[in-house]
């Protein structure tokens, strides 16, 4: 039999979908989800509407490829919209946020009776659930160390699709990682919905990089995938001060560059503490690159508050933003909102910070034009090997050589678009 994957979201689905990979492929043959499977299974993803349309899609177009398949529909959108009716009638296994390791013997058990099954449970605290991969499906290893969201924004649905914040222990992570390099990895991505946030008993994330660098010594880079502003600690920017193997590379959310607006979406900090957060990490750091996701259109936003937005981002100098046009979510303290912003102004505030952004990143990229950069190669096609550097900037070499999985020091010549181009020193 076949099983197919299509994979929605986050990082963490991402590590998520990897060890359902690995579980089925103990018994069953894997194909791309664009093809003919006997099995096809949607790693759903609720984050945005979007998001929510496209694992819809997916099952619809799972059900055409085979109408006789087992459709299996599982994580974030499932836990939200379980109850809602007509969305899943053409599943035949649900599983919400919970006890999703049990989605192997699941799909044993309808095969074997023919009887639809539906585990979605309403749940706030759950033990972590961990996922032992031996190997990732890319050159760089997700590593998921953290599950779950106790912050509550007021326009994120998360919270309540993940439910409450837990944390892989110290000893656990440590065996993960040797277990990922020794398959081959080495780059490993700390990840989590709040990563930020992980602990074990007293330890923090700055004590557990610092494990993981003293014990797992076949690490060769270790990036952190997304981390809050107010979880930054002295410790964590003095160990990537002192140690090249952590990437020079931050993503901050900041969300909104306004103090109303921050404080009604119940964001902790406002725009001075994140800018002399940010200050401060790049004065001890100077080749670091920060990053960060802003939302435009939040409910009350009023042109006033997207000007502050914008010159607080220029202020801030950062690299590149990923920006997203705030999408209603039912469930969230945002969508009872009377004041909504209209879609067309979302598109062009979205499209004006874009704007800024692309400005933002081609200055950044210019200045390492001269310079040379330690960069983990991930791909060869026609001659060039492509992959990031520390900073997380895609870097291409021209070689006959093939330089996948391998980290090399990397002259730039100079910036190609938004890739750097350079050579082997």
């Amino acid at each position: 039999m076949k099983f197919a994957i299509c994979n929605l979201g986050c990082k963490v689905n991402n590590f998520e979908a990897n060890w359902y990979a690995m579980k089925l492929k103990e018994k069953y043959q894997q194909v791309d989800f664009k093809e003919y499977a006997d099995i096809y299974i949607i790693n759903s993803c609720t984050v945005t509407n979007m998001a929510s349309s496209k694992t819809r899609q997916m099952i619809r177009k799972a059900k055409k490829q085979n109408p006789n398949a087992v459709i299996v529909a599982v994580g974030c959108y499932v836990q939200i919209e379980a109850d809602t009716a007509d969305v899943f009638d053409e599943c035949d296994i649900l599983i919400g946020s919970n006890k999703k390791t049990k989605l192997p013997e699941l799909i044993e058990q309808f095969l074997l009776e023919k009887k639809k099954i539906n585990i979605v449970e309403e749940f706030k605290k759950t033990n972590f659930e961990e996922m032992f991969i031996q190997n990732f499906n890319q050159t760089r290893a997700y590593l998921k160390i953290q599950d779950g969201c106790n912050q509550f924004c007021s326009y994120c649905i998360i919270p309540y699709a993940r439910g409450r914040e837990r944390s892989l222990d110290a000893d656990r992570v440590i065996k993960q990682a040797k277990q990922l390099t020794l398959s081959g990895h080495k780059e490993l991505v700390l990840t989590g919905i709040h990563t930020g946030r992980w602990n074990d008993n007293k330890l923090e994330l700055a004590d557990l990089i610092e494990r993981l660098l003293n014990e797992v010594k076949e690490i060769e880079r270790l990036r952190i995938s997304s981390i809050e502003v107010t979880e930054i600690s002295d410790k964590l920017i003095n160990l990537m001060l002192n140690n090249e193997k952590i990437a020079r590379h931050l993503h901050i959310p900041l969300q909104v560059g306004d103090d109303r607006l921050l404080k009604i979406n119940n964001r902790p900090y406002t725009t001075e503490q994140f800018y002399n957060k940010v200050l401060e990490i790049k004065e001890k750091i100077s080749d670091i690159s920060i990053s960060s996701d802003v939302i435009v259109g939040l409910p009350t936003e009023t042109a006033d508050d997207f000007e502050n937005t914008k010159q607080f981002i220029e202020k801030c100098n950062l690299s590149f933003l990923h920006v997203f046009p705030y999408a209603r979510k039912k469930g969230t303290v945002n969508s009872e909102f009377k004041q909504q912003v209209e879609e067309h102004i979302k598109r062009q505030r979205a499209a004006c910070l874009t704007k800024i952004s692309d400005k933002l990143y081609n200055d950044y990229v210019d200045g390492f034009v001269g310079k040379t950069v330690k960069v983990l190669f991930e791909r060869y096609k026609n001659g060039v090997s492509i992959g990031h550097c520390s900073q997380y900037i895609l870097v291409k070499v021209y070689s006959k050589t093939d330089y996948t999985n391998q980290l090399k020091d990397v002259y730039v010549d100079s910036v190609d678009g938004k890739i750097l181009s350079g050579h082997i020193i």
